[in-house]
């Protein structure tokens, strides 16, 4: 792969024994690529790619508590016989139908692929196939799966980090960053290997297999309902009026954060929501002598904070909120016990069995099953309690094949342990 800049020689096969510290890779093996801002680049970088051979290592960079929408601001490429490439979709909308002919006919490795493929697919950019190195992580049965664990523990080097919450979308980039961004897949190809190479001598490869092709097509997630009441110390503010003056100054930050394309936290942080709410204020003077509201930049506001919790004030009974109400699923396990004695015990038999089956196979318990799948399932199990039947009912419910043949037996048996 080259001479990279490191704390140690970069040659031969690394070694992770544990009396050998890790390489510290501090750039790019070839060096920092420079990022493909204009059409003539792109054309070139995705020659390149064209010409390369095997999966595309892929990575994002976003501007998350910096930006209201979560777009890439940079997206990272490595190929074998290609190097890497750093791309910037900004400069370039509108322009990367040439990047979409290379990438959405080939396999992606990817790290945590469902943080990424959603700003991709804004793109127009979609994989034929993926490899996710942080699931294989986790079905392969490594307690801790972040990327430069994996790549110390398997492949010996340790990546320069520490800009992973750096606002992406500031131009130009430093140089400092772009060496970071571009060692995320420096090295994702290799630790696909690894992992690969695991999974099947685990027997595990299949299982894998279907989990990536799961993210892969996985639909995007629905709305929210009510986003609002996602606001951090809403749960303080009891009564509907208050929770009315919540929404209507949460859907003002919300308005102002879209046209600033701004994060919310930015415009107005959400303890600063609640605390007004609390504290009621009649006036302007009042809301500015709150902690956050006698900032400049919220004074400035100030008078259009103060109208949404006066006009909260002024709706009808019949347009406040009323308490949040649960969804179509279960309740809070906690409650349980009090609600269906019968179900609690289920679900205490089905958890004890899951367990059991996740330490022999070397595996997240939640890998093995969806949690929420699981206490959906000992709240209202099937009417007909087969073997039969509870597979149906994970497949409906999204298990996948070899999840259900791990699972029916066992989930079976503990729906039966309370049945009369």
């Amino acid at each position: 792969m080259g001479t990279a800049q490191a704390d140690g020689a970069r040659s031969g096969e690394p070694t992770t024994e544990a009396s050998t510290p890790p390489v510290l890779l501090r750039e790019p093996a070839e060096g920092t690529p420079p990022v493909v801002t204009d059409a003539a680049a792109l054309a070139d970088a995705c020659a390149r790619l064209a010409a390369g051979t095997g999966a595309v290592a892929v990575d994002t960079e976003r501007a998350s508590g910096y930006r209201y929408w979560p777009k890439a601001y940079l997206v990272q490429l490595r190929r074998a016989g290609s190097g890497t490439v750093l791309v910037d979709p900004i400069a370039l909308e509108g322009h990367l139908a040439p990047l979409r002919e290379v990438l959405n006919d080939t396999e992606w490795v990817l790290h945590a692929a469902s943080q990424d493929l959603p700003c991709l697919a804004e793109l127009d950019l979609h994989p034929r196939s993926l490899f996710d190195t942080e699931l294989a992580g986790r079905l392969a049965g490594y307690e801790r799966v972040a990327l430069g664990t994996l790549v110390e523990r398997l492949l010996g080097y340790t990546l320069e980090k520490g800009h992973s919450a750096a606002d992406w979308s500031k131009r130009p980039l430093p140089v400092d960053w772009l060496n970071y961004a571009a060692l995320d897949v420096e090295l994702l190809n290799e630790l696909r290997a690894k992992l690969e190479a695991e999974l099947a001598e685990q027997g595990k490869l299949d299982w894998a297999r279907q989990e990536f092709e799961a993210v892969r097509t996985a639909p995007p997630h629905p709305p929210r309902a009510e986003p609002w009441r996602r606001t951090s110390g809403v749960h303080k503010i009891r009564s509907p009026r208050g929770l009315a003056a919540v929404r209507e100054l949460w859907q003002a930050r919300d308005e102002l954060a879209r046209k600033r394309d701004r994060a919310p936290s930015r415009i107005l942080p959400d303890s600063a929501i609640v605390n007004a709410v609390t504290a009621d204020p009649k006036t302007v003077e009042e809301l500015q002598a709150l902690p956050v509201f006698s900032g400049r930049v919220q004074r400035k506001y100030s008078a259009s904070w103060l109208r949404h919790l006066q006009a909260a004030k002024a709706l009808p009974a019949s347009e406040l909120p009323t308490p949040a109400q649960h969804s179509d699923g279960p309740p809070p396990v906690n409650r349980w016990a009090d609600k269906d004695p019968d179900a609690a015990a289920r679900l205490s038999a089905a958890r004890t069995a899951l367990a059991a089956i996740a330490e022999e196979r070397g595996l997240p318990v939640e890998n093995l099953l969806l949690p929420d799948l699981l206490r959906r399932t000992c709240w209202r199990p099937p009417s007909e309690l087969s073997e039969d039947a509870v597979a149906e009912a994970l497949r409906t419910g999204g298990a996948r094949p070899w999840q259900i043949e791990l699972t029916t037996d066992a989930l079976t048996k503990a729906l039966l342990s309370t049945a009369s």
